[in-house]
């Protein structure tokens, strides 16, 4: 098996993921995924799709992500993740489709409109 490309996206970040065999390493941006994501909740996020489909140890993943913060490139990533499995083996596509691991979550921030302390909010009203 070669080496399957996917991109995930989540918010402003943009994940390209690269897997293929292996035993289970996960490189962010050249930097191993504890490195990369301190927070162990984060590091669940990226590891979800393989668990789902208990591929824990199966696959190296190697990933390139810019933009965004960290719980956005983890979500990014996690789709790229969920997306590859479904290319190796479509069989995945059931349970990760069950977890919604597969539909790009599109919410995006709100732009500040003129006039506006920010997306909505208003700035105080004085009578006089």
């Amino acid at each position: 098996m070669e080496i399957i490309n996917t991109i995930g996206r989540r918010k402003t970040s943009i994940a390209r993921v690269y897997v293929k065999p292996g035993n289970g390493l996960i490189i962010v941006n050249e930097r191993e995924l504890n490195d990369y994501f301190p927070s162990e909740i984060l590091r669940t996020t990226v590891k979800q799709a393989l668990t789902i489909v208990k591929a824990d140890g199966q696959y190296d993943v190697t990933v390139n992500v810019e933009g965004g913060g960290n719980k956005g490139q983890a979500e990014a990533i996690r789709l790229g993740i969920a997306r590859a499995l479904v290319t190796i083996n479509t069989e995945h596509r059931p349970p990760l489709k069950k977890e919604g691991l597969l539909t790009r979550d599109s919410r995006m921030v709100e732009r500040k409109k003129p006039g506006r302390a920010k997306a909505r909010k208003k700035f105080q009203f004085s009578k006089r």
